[in-house]
């Protein structure tokens, strides 16, 4: 029964279920997830509730999300509402929903401020992406800073209003190169190569889902090859994932270079043909 569904999408197991799946797949029980919000700057959604376990993707400050199941250990069983993803993450990092967000983090990585002073001792650091509330703004002769709940000062030239979409969304993917390569990533600290094409193309407005099998089915219209390229073509090859920048060279988060980085399109295919990996598809976004 539970065959035609996504594990990765849809809440479900033996013996715990999504509410909205009963009738759908077989469990034991099935609850309705609680609403809650992200209060760690960034978190990894692992597939078990082990320390060990490898992260698949990374949930950001104040992203919404239900809550299906919390365990003595610290855990919490989860859905992203952003993107469906399911998975367990630190209960430590779970918050209320009170007040909606007011604007989006636009930098590839901003600092919180104790107070309105960029002097002061950061906080924490935000990543791209991440959504705070700002309940007041303040001024001093170095900048300006929205105030956000529950505390701290961010400068206002990193925030943005939740839906403002940039124009390009190669230009975003542009501003993580050097960024180090992370299984799973999606900030600045650490990005994987879907998780590249997720932000970007969130940050312009484009939905996006997590992970290059899901990207390749649903993002863009397919071209016959890699000939003719342009400027923001997807280039996908089994579990990877490239944008092109121009017509001849390949943006990607990639484990040869172990950060994002900017090379020729041939390299990049001889390195995989080489592998045994040929592309699969290219798929061409709407302009």
């Amino acid at each position: 029964m539970t065959d035609a569904l996504d594990h990765r999408l849809n809440a479900f197991r033996p013996d715990l279920a999504d509410a909205r799946l009963k009738g759908r797949v077989e469990a034991d029980r099935f609850v309705e997830g609680m609403p809650a919000r992200v209060s760690a700057p960034v978190t990894p959604l692992k597939r078990f509730p082990r320390p060990d376990a490898m992260a698949e993707t990374e949930a950001l400050f104040g992203e919404d999300i239900l809550v299906f199941e919390t365990t003595p250990e610290g855990w919490a069983w989860v859905q992203l509402e952003d993107d469906s993803y399911v998975g367990w993450m630190s209960s430590d990092a779970l918050g209320e929903r009170d007040a909606a967000p007011t604007h989006r983090i636009i930098a590839p990585r901003t600092l919180v401020f104790p107070g309105p002073d960029i002097k002061l001792p950061p906080l924490f650091a935000l990543p791209m992406g991440a959504r705070v509330t700002v309940a007041a703004e303040a001024v001093d002769h170095n900048a300006r800073y929205g105030l956000i709940r529950p505390a701290g000062a961010i400068v206002t030239q990193h925030l943005g209003a939740p839906n403002e979409a940039a124009d390009d969304f190669v230009s975003v993917a542009e501003r993580f190169l050097g960024a180090p390569y992370l299984w799973g990533g999606k900030t600045f600290m650490g990005i994987d190569c879907s998780g590249l094409v997720q932000v970007a193309c969130r940050m312009a407005g484009i939905t996006a889902p997590r992970d290059t099998d899901m990207q390749e089915r649903s993002l863009g219209t397919r071209l016959a090859g890699v000939e003719g390229l342009e400027r923001g073509d997807l280039v996908f090859w089994k579990g990877h994932v490239g944008i092109m920048v121009d017509g001849a060279n390949l943006l990607h988060a990639n484990a040869h270079h172990m950060m994002t980085a900017i090379e020729p399109l041939a390299e990049t295919l001889a390195r995989t043909e080489e592998k045994g990996l040929p592309v699969t598809s290219v798929r061409r976004m709407a302009r």
